[in-house]
């Protein structure tokens, strides 16, 4: 009895908040994830977010049924058998983890014990720490599949999961890995992203193309052994170039100074709306959808108008630099700020620096002195 009356206490004692507390139904139900906010061209057309996890909500009728297939056959095949927790799965891991020692086991969590680790992370127990997880997503899981219908389910887990570079969501996933809105996605791309689930970077088509398309095939097979698939086209889908479309927006927009305008504008509405209705709105985590005025189509035009003029300037410069009464010019310019700067001490010495040329690229290391 005493063998079964511990693990019935420790389990009692988690559920009961002596690690920490243990979200109700009522709290799991008011659950929300950061969504970035959005801002679109006057055309409609994305320019830019605002956020603090890079995330997109979809809604379950957006995501495309070979996609739940593939997460299903990867991470989770007898989802929608069990409530919450897969028995014979952790007894596997258990069985080959512990008795036997073996580290390809598999794992033992199902999505929804995956989705409860995701919504509201781990903490540290000391020596403990890995059992007290455990359990509490254990008993989260089972109280979230009380909570929310098996397709909920799969929505909260496709919009919370990361897909690494700070993208979270299925949602955010299609647009950065492949240029496209989930609903466009096809089956081998879906693949491609359910099986980076597994190592984010590791299996990346960016930075691990090779690794992503064996990966993808792992998943194609898993989709074929499960009936997702049938053998013909499973076969002619894994011999298929991996392709990918990555695009970050983030990274190098069409307007970013206009967007640094665009976001103080926007604070100052949101503090005037709090003022008069007492509510208070986060530009970063509430998703909201910012109109502008800004013409896509014309900005881009200007920018590729400033580049290219930029571009022609670059080489009179460059020109201009290497000749001797240039570089006596620019030595005369350096000298005269060094002075007003209290540092014509160091005037003797050479100061390499990188510098960006209008081509598109980074100069070589020149001397300015």
């Amino acid at each position: 009895m005493a063998l079964f009356a511990v693990p019935g206490l420790f389990i009692l004692s988690v559920y009961s908040g002596a690690y920490g507390h243990l979200q109700s139904k009522e709290e799991l139900l008011n659950y929300k994830n950061a969504i970035a906010s959005r801002v679109l061209s006057a055309e409609g057309e994305l320019i830019g977010k605002f956020y603090s996890e890079n995330r997109t909500n979809v809604s379950y009728t957006q995501i495309p049924s070979f996609l739940i297939d593939a997460l299903i056959a990867t991470e989770d095949v007898r989802f929608f058998e069990h409530e919450g927790v897969d028995s014979r799965s952790l007894a596997r891991v258990l069985l080959k983890s512990i008795l036997f020692n073996s580290r390809s086991s598999g794992g033992g969590s199902t999505i929804t014990q995956q989705l409860a680790k995701n919504m509201f992370g781990r903490k540290k127990f000391r020596a403990l720490t890995i059992l007290v997880n455990k359990t509490k997503e254990v008993l989260l899981a089972y109280r979230l599949e009380r909570t929310y219908s098996k397709e909920e389910i799969l929505t909260l887990y496709l919009n919370t999961v990361s897909f690494g570079e700070n993208t979270f969501g299925i949602g955010t996933a299609a647009a950065r890995y492949f240029n496209k809105n989930v609903e466009q996605l096809k089956i081998e791309e879906s693949a491609v992203l359910i099986g980076m689930l597994k190592a984010t970077t590791y299996y990346s088509p960016r930075f691990n193309p090779e690794n992503a398309k064996n990966r993808r095939n792992v998943v194609l097979s898993q989709m074929e052994k499960y009936n997702y698939l049938e053998p013909y086209k499973a076969d002619s889908l894994r011999k298929l170039p991996l392709i990918h479309g990555y695009t970050n927006i983030e990274y190098k927009g069409p307007a970013d100074y206009f967007l640094v305008q665009v976001k103080n504008e926007a604070k100052k509405i949101l503090q005037n709306i709090s003022s008069v209705t007492g509510k208070e709105w986060n530009l970063e985590e509430d998703g909201m959808v910012i109109a502008t005025t800004l013409n896509l189509a014309l900005q881009i035009y200007a920018n590729k108008s400033f580049h290219d003029h930029l571009s022609v300037m670059q080489k009179r410069l460059s020109e201009q630099y290497h000749s001797s009464s240039g570089r006596k010019l620019i030595g005369e310019i350096t000298e005269s700020i060094l002075k007003g700067q209290n540092l014509i001490n160091r005037a003797d010495e050479v100061n390499l620096q990188t510098v960006f040329d209008w081509n598109g690229s980074y100069a070589d290391s020149v001397s300015v002195l």
